[in-house]
């Protein structure tokens, strides 16, 4: 089988390894030929991965973007036929738009996937309540076009996506988190931090929410010592804001890790790692550093509301900076708490293997592309 891929992922087309880049080495495996269409990029260039992954880079504005997927794609199936057309669809939903015109062009059937909603379930910004808003009117225009929606947690987006009339029938629930456990897992390690925090610096990441908490457990106990790993346009304000609420002598800004031994290596060296996000399709995060026997304090979003167990690998809160310092002084406190957790916490995401996980995935989208249409469902 042949797959048209909708990506709004430009790494891997301008040479960059990433997760995308790991998903699709396993991915390829089921698939005759993959052709990947992405938005424009300063380095993005037409490349080939693995022997039948095949990249084709717009060329700016992106907003013409749907223009370019029907154009392209046409092109394309002029030379081979094509069982599916699978789109990422995000933001403004460029891709989705798209992808149904082509579709509807030449025959095929199309698959949105939704990883996470902007702004839901909570808006870090003006901005993310207005993608929010698009995201309700390109699922209500998409349900009776798409042949599914493929979501990547099992409790929240299908939620979602049943307020905006998609039947129950039409949602996969297809993870998209895998671990690599030869590199994820619980070893003896020493404790350097008491608080962890991996992200990408943007707003939807509660780095300010997190740092307002921390300012709290400082003056309850006295001391900390919190390691921040990640780069991101809101990394000085994080900053800024480290030093007015007196916590710049606790924190250690570490930056990107050069790889994933060294961030696993950080994972089993704290005594917790704390999740502020606002909204996530994962967060990848939270399940790594379970993986590595290290409980975890998170707001409700994403996987970790279904991965984090209260007070049995770590704790969930609300999206309050007291909610979430009182769940790190209280996991902090208590030496055999943490150990219980951590002894716990690899559990939770033992079943996330990468093997696994993608060949479901794919196992899934090729039933999807063989089976007749789903009954339409009334406007």
């Amino acid at each position: 089988m042949n797959l048209i891929m909708l990506s709004g992922d430009t790494a891997a087309a301008s040479g960059r390894a990433g997760a995308f880049t790991s998903t699709l080495e396993e991915f390829a495996r089921h698939w005759e030929r993959i052709d990947v269409l992405t938005p424009a990029a300063p380095t993005a260039a037409q490349r080939v991965l693995f022997g039948n992954v095949h990249f084709w880079p717009a060329a700016p504005p992106r907003l013409l973007q749907p223009a370019f997927i029907v154009r392209r794609g046409r092109q394309l199936a002029a030379q081979r036929n094509y069982a599916l057309i699978l789109s990422h669809d995000y933001g403004f939903f460029l891709n989705g738009i798209g992808a149904a015109r082509l579709g509807a062009s030449i025959g095929v059937p199309y698959v949105s996937e939704i990883h996470h909603v902007e702004g839901f379930p909570q808006a870090a910004s003006s901005g993310e309540r207005v993608r929010r808003i698009a995201a309700g009117i390109y699922l209500r225009w998409a349900r009776n076009r798409a042949r599914a929606f493929r979501v990547v947690n099992s409790q929240e987006l299908p939620a979602l996506l049943h307020t905006h009339g998609i039947a129950a029938h039409k949602v996969r629930v297809l993870h998209s988190l895998y671990l690599d456990f030869n590199v994820l897992g619980p070893l003896p390690a020493v404790k350097r931090c008491d608080v962890l925090f991996v992200a990408r610096m943007t707003p939807n990441k509660g780095g300010l929410l997190l740092l307002d908490a921390l300012a709290l457990v400082l003056r309850a106990r006295g001391s900390l010592r919190v390691a921040v790993v990640g780069d991101g346009p809101l990394l000085p304000a994080m900053q800024r804001r480290a030093a007015q609420l007196g916590l710049a002598g606790c924190v250690d800004w570490l930056g990107w890790q050069e790889n994933s031994i060294a961030l696993a290596d950080l994972y089993r060296s704290a005594r917790c790692l704390v999740c502020a996000s606002r909204s996530e399709g994962g967060p990848r995060v939270v399940a790594e550093a379970l993986a590595c026997g290290t409980p975890v304090v998170s707001t409700a979003v994403g996987m970790a509301r279904e991965l984090v167990r209260n007070g049995a690998n770590g704790f969930l809160a609300g999206w309050s900076a007291a909610e979430l310092a009182a769940r790190i002084i209280e996991l902090l406190a208590d030496e055999a708490l943490q150990a219980r957790m951590a002894a716990a916490a690899p559990a939770a995401v033992a079943h996330f293997e990468k093997q696994r996980v993608v060949g479901e995935y794919a196992r899934a989208l090729q039933q999807l592309a063989l089976a007749p249409p789903a009954a339409q469902q009334s406007p």
